[in-house]
């Protein structure tokens, strides 16, 4: 991913009316792909990129779909996708994952979506007033096609369900809290960071739930469904639309590590403002000690 002194410079105030209406359309496109094969998918052509990381015919052509929507009506903006990749660049750019649980639609597990988020960069304004002091999700769309769910959220405006304002959950205590986690499946390499974490979670919350869509987890977070969400190992499409729903929800959704102003590094805290204090503190522990910086020796 590109740094910011080597993205384009910041155009004019963002239209977010118009990109949350083009990411809505996009995400229909995608979805459209995903249901014309949710009958057939033995028939689909599915090749492994990595262990337990799959990729199927679905995933590219509704990504397809996505970028052609996306690029013939925001052409000024980056793209940045799962299967094709891109760059960050211009005043803001696309975060594209156009099938979130690929392997739930595998195995007709009726839990996947597409998301779609708009990131602005630092020194973009997005409304009157300052410029952004730093990249900050301003447009987040997650379309669950199986449930005709389309969750969409715009910065500083709010978070909404098919049409309908939600707001993250006031449950106040981990002692009455449900939460959603993902388990490592890919990257196994923090696994000794994350067991301790699943293990006081089990004994300290009402249940710990894992449905194998990131974005749907920070979705029912953002509707309430969930108290809190936590996960390692993602990748920035994974988490860009739902931290904003989170976050215009109500909610918080920051990095785990503290180190980036949203989770793009994939270490995901997420839950109303009790909850998310309280899922902090108890995560936070078991976490390895940031690598020093080399550059400061």
């Amino acid at each position: 991913m590109q740094t910011s002194a080597q993205r384009s410079p910041a155009s004019a105030t963002l239209d977010l009316g118009a990109a949350v209406d083009a990411a809505v359309t996009a995400a229909h496109a995608g979805a459209a792909i995903l249901q014309s094969y949710a009958h057939h998918r033995a028939d689909l052509v599915i090749d492994r990129k990595a262990r337990n990381d799959l990729v199927s015919q679905a995933d590219r052509e509704s990504e397809a779909a996505v970028i052609s929507v996306l690029r013939e009506r925001t052409p000024q903006f980056g793209i940045v996708a799962e299967e094709t990749g891109g760059a960050a660049q211009g005043p803001a750019t696309w975060y594209i994952d156009p099938l979130d649980g690929t392997t739930n639609y595998l195995h007709g597990i009726p839990h996947y979506a597409v998301s779609i988020a708009l990131v602005a960069h630092a020194g973009t304004r997005v409304v009157a007033g300052a410029d952004l002091q730093e990249d900050t999700p301003v447009i987040g769309v997650v379309y669950d096609p199986s449930n005709e769910e389309l969750f969409t959220a715009v910065h500083g405006i709010g978070s909404w369900l098919n049409g309908h304002r939600i707001s993250c959950s006031r449950t106040s205590t981990l002692d009455d809290a449900v939460l959603a986690t993902g388990f490592p499946f890919r990257d196994f390499s923090f696994a000794h960071q994350y067991m301790p974490m699943l293990h006081d979670a089990i004994r300290r919350t009402r249940g710990v739930r894992r449905m194998g869509a990131a974005a749907l987890d920070l979705a029912w977070t953002a509707c309430g469904r969930y108290d809190g969400y936590w996960e390692m190992g993602l990748a920035p499409w994974d988490v860009a639309a739902g931290t904003l729903l989170v976050r215009e929800a109500g909610g918080v959704c920051t990095d785990m590590m503290q180190q980036q102003s949203w989770p793009s590094g994939g270490r995901v805290v997420a839950g109303n403002r009790h909850i998310h204090g309280a899922l902090f503190d108890m995560v936070s522990p078991h976490l390895d000690a940031p690598a020093p910086d080399s550059s400061q020796a």
